[in-house]
């Protein structure tokens, strides 16, 4: 589930140790973020394109994660279905 977090909320970034994945015309990439309270937040990274024809969408979830790890995993799976179902032909009914 995708969730918004106001302004006002804590938020500690982390640098991302989880490797990028190129799957298709898309680059993925988790950015797992350190809460206030000491968990994780999942925040994956889709990008595609280059230079002025780029765009990178960032999907963060409701779910948070006791471990960095746990929610980097979590974001690239996320992530990689995100592409899969979006790559998927059309179905055409006639």
């Amino acid at each position: 589930m995708i969730q918004t977090f106001p302004a006002s909320a804590p938020v500690v970034r982390t640098p991302c140790t989880s490797a990028p994945m190129t799957l298709g015309r898309y680059r993925i990439s988790a950015r797992p973020r350190a809460l206030a309270d000491g968990r994780f937040a999942a925040f994956v990274s889709i990008a595609s394109g280059t230079g002025s024809a780029s765009t990178d969408r960032v999907m963060r979830f409701t779910e948070d994660f006791a471990t960095h790890e746990a929610a980097a995993r979590y974001a690239m799976a996320q992530g990689i279905d995100w592409v899969r179902e979006t790559a998927r032909p059309a179905i055409r009914t006639n």
